[in-house]
């Protein structure tokens, strides 16, 4: 808490020895210095404190001094401030918002020009951006010049420049896609939209781009990370909440307080991945500080009191002016189907993490007619109901001033809103559970609960169930046919409304000021992918149970459960092959498009199967005009310094065995161990009979689903403590991007095959039999290519699954041995390797 306060938006491990490195103290390495080092590390903030006489934090510090803060004298005495505070607004300190400037409106850019980056810029850009200590790496010159066709002007609409290059790891292929974008961007006068998957890559391509960008006044002129609202700290929310502090104070200020130390130094209001820590989520609760984010698509826009000083504004609009905008792949996408002009006139995107293109645009382009979206609807439109928070304005509420005098418009929101109520309402989880349903959407959900629970093998089971469409139950269809007449009662006056204020553009175009005309675009697009596109698309899922589903979707009933417990139900619709819209609304409108990855192609060891599979993963078989296919090698030796180990005596079945299997392996590496499962249940198993045995060891053990860290926090401390070992789903595989030591052994419990529902059926349909194969040879791939990151790097893979078939190990490099041995033969080649006197590291 005091580290937040004093250095807010800077980046700290929460650990001690994370605080000692931050403040440049000396690390303990006993328990019994770790406790001294709280001591030294809390004088060092203080002097801090006051070595900085103009520092704002002393509103702050009064606000969180009545919040009986039990840092709050000691800070009131560093700032030279007296514990007694003056009267008047005791929590004036956290109305941050009269501490923010105000941004201004610019004129839209022009459209770039379209001049091309020739082979040579781009390796003597290279060349500038590079350390001068850096080692010599020709196949990272060689990336930077093959990348250099996306960044070409297309010769026919539709058909962009598209390069699909895979660079193995240690090719530098982050540096090699900046040194072409920004000689195209300067050439050009234009942006490039730099596209990633996890928001540790964000994180990393942002520090990558000081090497382009040395001086962060100009860098923060033409960089931008670009995130979804949901991530984004909102203003009013914040307003809210400490106006709800006045009138029930008590631990929820410390929180506000630390919240509003940040948002007055934060870089763009990044709740999610940015500069907020998500170690102060999980201190102080989600409640009081990431849920402060726009998470509930209820901003008012120029309605609301923030909004000049809103950080999302101020955001779009430097995006619209930056040279660099590095986003994650679900924006992008998102703001491409809905028709934006927040990519340019002229898009050209770096899809870094190109082999996760096929999983956003899954989620991107899928629909879910459940009791949990629309119930969320209900609320969208309807506002808080029984009680409920005051934030939760329905739609009147949010756009009544803006149709004021326009009776059809105000006709039209009247009859959406009464139209709402046959959505679920408070309470549907449990009135489904006790089969009471009320209303058509939640009689059509309980028949749909029916169903699923009476086909699934396995109802008891404390997991998520599913069943096919058809054939129904009785009485499904007639309540198909109820739900979709209602739902149509709803889609008319939500289209009226919709094409009444985009007519009022035009009826009232010498009215209209800019904040207003802005407001009522953004509003018809909200309205389009909040209300009017999903009703469409639930109407349309409705009336095919009566006949057909179209072959291009995959559409199935299911029931989310967790621990027993019924999360969400309903029917769900995904593209068998969402690659297919992405290529529609994502490349073909674009110029040029990098997909980059240190793992595109499969590893069958037939090249054209190989890049096969990479059209496949990145839609690139949609496309008119052939990519330009490009493959580079890592420069690591994996043959010498890692090895593939497969345990062959190991019942996988047994938790016990399982789990002296890990406990083991850790030990003989010493710590530095990731281990992945493909279930939750089993990791926390494992993690039951292995935390106290590793801790007796020294060695301490985090885990996804069992610490109250998020997944960024936990990959944090990984990095940070090269001894503590860590265990995880896919979501930490594809988020773990540690250097050197802190990761030397990766353990999977058993063959990560893809889960076997409904969607991967149909699936594997299309894409033929061996589609299995290459996703599962796709994530060993990923996997193992996070051991090694430096050419002195050495690392360990072990599978704990006797029943790793050999075809699967195309996904290791040539020339790595796999063996197949005895868990104990597995100890004594993983402590062999990992101390061997050769490596630098020992």
């Amino acid at each position: 808490e005091l580290y937040a306060f004093v250095r807010p938006a800077r980046f700290c491990v929460p650990t001690v020895r994370g605080l000692a490195d931050a403040l440049i103290l000396s690390l303990p390495e006993t328990l019994e210095q770790e406790a001294e080092s709280l001591f030294a590390c809390a004088r060092t903030l203080l002097a801090e404190l006051t070595a900085s006489p103009r520092d704002d934090g002393l509103p702050v510090a009064r606000s969180l001094a009545n919040g009986s803060w039990s840092w709050g004298e000691a800070v009131l005495s560093a700032l030279g401030a007296s514990v007694d505070s003056p009267t008047g607004d005791k929590l004036g300190g956290l109305r941050v918002w009269n501490r923010l400037r105000e941004w201004e409106e610019c004129a839209p850019p022009p459209p770039p020009d379209c001049w091309p980056v020739e082979p040579v810029e781009a390796r003597a850009r290279l060349v500038r951006l590079l350390d001068a200590n850096s080692e010599p790496r020709p196949q990272q010159v060689d990336y930077a010049s093959v990348v250099t066709t996306a960044f070409s002007p297309r010769d026919k609409a539709g058909e962009p420049k598209v390069v699909l290059a895979e660079a193995g790891t240690g090719v530098g292929k982050t540096l090699g896609y900046i040194a072409p974008a920004t000689v195209w961007v300067q050439k050009n006068k234009g942006a490039v939209w730099i596209s990633t998957y996890t928001r540790n890559l964000q994180r990393q391509l942002d520090r990558e781009l000081d090497h382009a960008y040395p001086d962060p006044r100009m860098k923060a002129r033409k960089v931008v990370v670009r995130k979804g609202r949901e991530n984004t700290f909102c203003l009013l929310n914040f307003d809210e909440a400490v106006a709800r502090a006045r009138s029930r104070p008590g631990a929820d200020l410390v929180a506000l307080g630390l919240v509003a130390r940040w948002a007055a130094a934060t870089r763009d209001g990044d709740m999610v991945g940015g500069d907020f820590p998500g170690w102060l989520a999980d201190l102080m609760g989600q409640g009081v500080t990431a849920a402060l984010t726009d998470t509930r698509g209820e901003c008012i826009y120029s309605a609301c009191r923030h909004y000049r000083k809103c950080y999302i504004e101020r955001t779009i609009r430097r995006a619209r002016r930056a040279e660099i905008v590095v986003a994650n792949h679900a924006l992008v996408i998102t703001q491409a189907a809905l028709g934006g002009e927040d990519h340019g006139a002229a898009p050209r995107y770096i899809f870094d993490e190109g082999h996760h293109l096929f999983e956003a645009a899954d989620s991107a382009f899928s629909l879910h007619l459940t009791g949990r979206e629309t119930a969320e609807l209900r609320r969208w439109l309807r506002g808080a109901e029984q009680g409920g928070r005051s934030r939760r304005r329905g739609l009147s509420e949010r756009i009544e001033d803006l149709i004021s005098g326009d009776p059809e418009a105000t006709e039209a929101l009247g009859n959406a809103v009464r139209a709402g109520h046959v959505l679920p309402g408070p309470g549907w989880r449990q009135r489904l559970a006790g089969d009471t349903p009320a209303g058509p959407a939640e009689s059509f959900l309980a028949l749909v609960r029916q169903q699923v629970y009476a086909r699934s093998r396995d109802a008891v089971s404390a997991y998520s169930l599913e069943s096919g469409v058809r054939p129904p139950v009785p009485g499904l269809l007639d309540a198909g046919r109820a739900f979709e007449t209602a739902l149509q009662q709803l889609d008319e006056p939500l289209k009226t409304l919709r094409n009444t204020l985009a007519r009022l553009l035009d009826d009232k175009a010498d009215e209209l000021d800019t904040a207003s005309r802005q407001r009522i675009e953004r509003t018809c697009r909200s309205l389009e992918r909040r209300a009017v596109g999903p009703v469409s698309g639930w109407r349309a899922m409705l009336r095919s149970l009566d006949s057909e589903t179209p072959p291009e979707y995959v559409d199935w009933f299911g029931v989310e459960r967790l621990s027993g417990r019924d999360l969400d139900l309903g029917h769900y619709r995904h593209w068998v092959d969402p690659m297919q819209p992405f290529s529609a609304v994502v490349a073909k409108p674009a110029h040029g498009m990098l997909m980059t990855s240190a793992t595109l192609r499969d590893g069958t060891g037939n090249p054209d199967a190989d890049w096969a599979a990479a059209e496949i993963r990145t839609g690139a078989r949609y496309l008119s005009a052939p990519p330009v296919l490009s493959a580079l090698p890592s420069p690591f030796d994996y043959a010498a310094n890692t090895r593939v180990l497969v345990v062959n005596d190991l019942n996988r079945d047994d938790p016990a065995q399982v789990a002296a299997a890990y406990r083991e392996l850790f030990l003989a590496a010493g710590g530095g161990a990731l281990g992945l499962f493909t279930a939750v249940a089993r990791l926390r198993a494992v993690y039951d009979r292995i935390a106290s045995p590793l801790e007796s060891a020294g060695l301490r053990l985090l885990a996804q689903h069992v610490d109250a860290f998020d997944t960024g926090t936990l990959v944090d401390i990984f990095r940070a403590e090269e001894d503590t070992c860590l265990l995880g789903t896919d979501a930490i595989r594809d988020g773990v991007d540690v250097p050197g030591r802190a990761l030397r052994l990766i353990v999977f419990d058993r063959v990560p095959w893809p889960r076997p529902n409904i969607l991967h059926r149909v699936r594997r349909e299309m894409f033929g039999k061996k589609y299995d194969d290459m996703l599962t040879r796709l994530k060993l791939k990923q996997a193992y290519g996070r051991l090694v990151r430096r050419a002195d790097d050495r690392g360990v893979f072990v599978m704990l699954d006797r029943a790793l078939p050999s075809r699967l190990l195309g996904a290791f490099p040539e020339g790595v041995e796999v063996r197949r041995l005895g868990l104990k033969d597995a100890l004594t080649e993983t402590r062999a390797i990992l101390s061997n006197p050769t490596s630098s590291h020992s």
